[in-house]
């Protein structure tokens, strides 16, 4: 089945949201994968290399989650969109079918939809050890006579039978002349096949069901063409097709017809009784605990993120300020020293000396969602949400948010009405993203005493959970103001399915770790790596006549107070630091913020924030370690001894801490998610409202901040 010319062998993995799906691909792949696009879609996909018997790889591609292949939400789209286009570059070969073992009859509506299609399917019925728990067992067998299809009984969790699945797979495939003539589930009716005859003769799509499906979805397939658009467009209003009472009839028809094979097939106990789950739902789930102990959470993995991350920072700065030493001292007197040193280095421990807290952040967050809480969150919070104009899907990308705006925006996909959708997407970047946690550490360090409340709180968690606190207010704030201003007809509800509760798959929690953390260094350090440089640049070199006056004045002042050769050289390099293209630039803008309370200096790095969010620790670490010996004084010193120039007052002083920790708090500075708002809105002017809005309200906050603790 290698169509167009295509040499690898391309497996989808199917299945509904929540049955264990990405556990067994990352059972199959391991570290085998990565992630992608599909082009023209703004969905991301995991692929990875499966390994089948004989030594043949195929590449394995974890599909979105959903329920049938009538989509409610964009990501769930892409399903529909890979499976009606045959010989397209994701049309696969194969398919695995993950099913919820426990729940089987809500999972075969888009398994029968799959094999209708004529695809080779290989249900794999998932967590079978959670079932048999239960005292649920299914005939596999008899199941897989009556579909046609393999069947085999797995545990993402554990690894059961995990390894069989690629074999089933090669069989099906080698035996599929054979297999393919299995017996459809769902009849067309006669306007259908009218329908689907008419689409035959027209575009040449001659798999009956597939031409049905191109009638439903015909408004928004990506790979259609303008005419083949406006034909079948002809054909639905010629017919008098009514998509969505069709696609209802087709449901219940299908679930008539699957059923009672699952009466015949599974066997469960006489009557199901309180489970571990539903004692723990009890508590989880009330109206008055469940919402506390959700804040409990949260401020204890607070908490961790800064005990747990101060050893291995205080290490990563430890190996870059011996390394800057060590490099200091063995290179030549040279303007290439100054950039690896100053430049490079320095931008660089700005950003992965705070690895530890982002990797500590996506490592509760991964077992949150693998215990099967978040998904408590999203229902517990449903009714809540639409007072803001969202519903609970949204606090699945609120709370992503808290790891970085980007994809949390991506997840509001699966959010059906536009208005909550939109709504989310303009409020989430205020959630602090771990793009801010180097920004907090660094202006929460140097402003906020390390003191304990009660003996157990550190009043530096406090202050931290209070910008989280902060952003989820202006979140939900500004979400109360769009609904009043926003208005649509599309209807909203919430499905969803809760999963049990069971122990985390570490391996799943160590890849997702590994992932996140990887895709944000590497990210943030190629940006961070380029300003450092043009940043290190601006603040060496500027205008001849200035930068040559600013050697005298610093000559002479030098002479006057005879100074040592390190303290003349420190003297030297502020003077050739204020003279400097950035301090030109610095002290351009500095009108505008000295409201606020900040100089300059932190004017060059607000500007340079605007590339990404984490830029600014690296921007003052270039900043502050243009003098000589400065690359062995730790950031937060440097910082806390600086005065401005014309009044010689302390610059870091409380309110201006609090003022710049409110501003990062709230101001929209990362290009990156203003492009994505591009994308998923698909105009530039959302994008820019947010912008100008949030930007706007930063500054009027952080006025006020100042103003009220100077």
């Amino acid at each position: 089945m290698i169509d167009g010319g295509r040499q690898v062998l391309h497996i989808a993995l199917v299945g509904n949201p929540n049955s264990g799906k990405s556990t067994v691909f990352n059972q199959l792949t391991g570290l085998r994968q990565k992630t992608g696009n599909f082009p023209g879609v703004t969905v991301d996909i995991h692929k990875g290399k499966l390994a089948l018997p004989g030594g043949k790889m195929a590449v394995l591609v974890d599909f979105p989650g959903t329920y049938s292949i009538y989509p409610t939400a964009s990501d769930e789209k892409v399903v529909a969109a890979v499976l009606t286009q045959p010989g397209g570059p994701h049309y696969p070969d194969a398919v695995i079918y993950v099913a919820d073992t426990t729940h089987l009859e809500k999972h075969l509506l888009l398994l029968t939809q799959l094999m209708d299609l004529d695809l080779p399917v290989v249900l794999a019925l998932n967590m079978s050890d959670t079932a048999s728990e239960q005292g649920i067992t299914v005939d596999t067998r008899q199941l897989s006579e009556v579909l046609g299809i393999p069947v085999v009984a797995i545990s993402g969790r554990t690894g059961q039978n995990i390894a069989q699945l690629p074999f089933e797979v090669d069989q099906l495939l080698r035996n599929w002349d054979v297999l393919k003539q299995r017996k459809r589930l769902y009849r067309l009716n006669d306007q259908e096949l009218q329908i689907a005859e008419a689409i035959g003769q027209n575009l040449g799509e001659t798999h009956a069901y597939r031409a049905l499906l191109l009638a439903h979805h015909h408004g928004w397939l990506p790979f259609l063409s303008i005419e083949a658009r406006e034909t079948l467009a002809a054909i639905v209003q010629t017919k008098s097709f009514q998509s969505l009472r069709n696609q209802v009839d087709e449901t219940l028809d299908r679930y008539d017809r699957f059923t009672p094979i699952i009466e015949r097939v599974v066997q469960k106990p006489p009557a199901f009784p309180t489970t571990t789950t539903d004692r723990i739902d009890e508590v989880l789930t009330h109206r008055v605990w469940g919402p506390l102990i959700f804040v409990g959470v949260m401020l204890l993995v607070f908490q961790a993120i800064f005990d747990w991350s101060a050893a291995p920072m205080d290490w990563i700065e430890g190996v870059f300020a011996a390394l800057n030493s060590w490099l200091q001292h063995h290179l030549p007197d040279h303007w290439t020293t100054g950039l690896l040193t100053d430049g490079v280095l320095a931008g660089l421990s700005g950003i992965l000396v705070f690895v530890p807290q982002i990797a500590i952040l996506f490592f509760l967050i991964a077992i949150l969602e693998e215990v099967g809480y978040m998904a408590r969150v999203v229902f517990m919070f449903d009714k809540s949400m639409r007072r803001f104009g969202m519903n609970g899907r949204s606090v699945v990308a609120l709370i992503s948010g808290g790891a970085c705006a980007v994809p949390a925006i991506m997840s509001t996909r699966t959010i059906g009405n536009w208005q909550e959708r939109l709504i989310t997407i303009m409020v989430t970047p205020f959630i602090s993203c771990s793009a801010r946690l180097p920004v907090y550490a660094v202006l929460i360090g140097l402003a906020v005493p390390a003191t304990r409340i009660l003996g157990f709180w550190n009043l530096q968690s406090i202050t931290f959970a209070g910008m989280y606190l902060l952003g989820m207010l202006a979140a939900f704030g500004s979400g109360w103001l769009m609904k009043r201003y926003l208005h649509t007809r599309e209807p909203s509800f919430l499905t969803l399915e809760l999963p049990v509760y069971r122990v985390p798959h570490w391996k799943n929690v160590w890849l997702t770790v590994l992932e996140k953390t990887m895709a944000f260094v590497w990210g943030a350090g190629k940006i961070i790596l380029f300003i450092s440089i043009v940043l290190w640049a601006m603040a060496s070199l500027g205008p001849t006549e200035a930068m040559h006056m600013a050697e005298q004045q610093a000559a002479n002042m030098a002479a006057q107070q005879r100074l040592d050769k390190s303290a003349a050289d420190d003297l030297l390099a502020g003077y050739k630091l204020e003279a400097s293209w950035a301090g030109q630039l610095g002290k351009w803008i500095e009108p505008a913020i000295r409201p606020l309370g900040y100089d300059w200096k932190i004017g060059i790095a607000l500007i340079a924030s605007f590339a990404a969010r984490e830029v600014f620790v690296g921007t003052m670490s270039t900043i502050y370690s243009i003098g000589s010996t400065d690359n062995e004084v730790l950031l937060r010193e440097k910082m806390r001894h600086a005065t401005f120039a014309d009044t010689g007052a302390p610059v870091y002083t409380l309110a201006t801490a609090l003022s710049l920790l409110v501003f990062y708090a709230l101001a929209m500075q990362c290009m990156s998610t203003m492009a994505v708002v591009q994308r998923e809105t698909g105009s530039w002017k959302w994008a820019f409202f947010q912008f100008v809005f949030m930007s706007g309200l930063a500054y009027l906050c952080a006025w006020l901040v100042y103003t009220l603790f100077s």
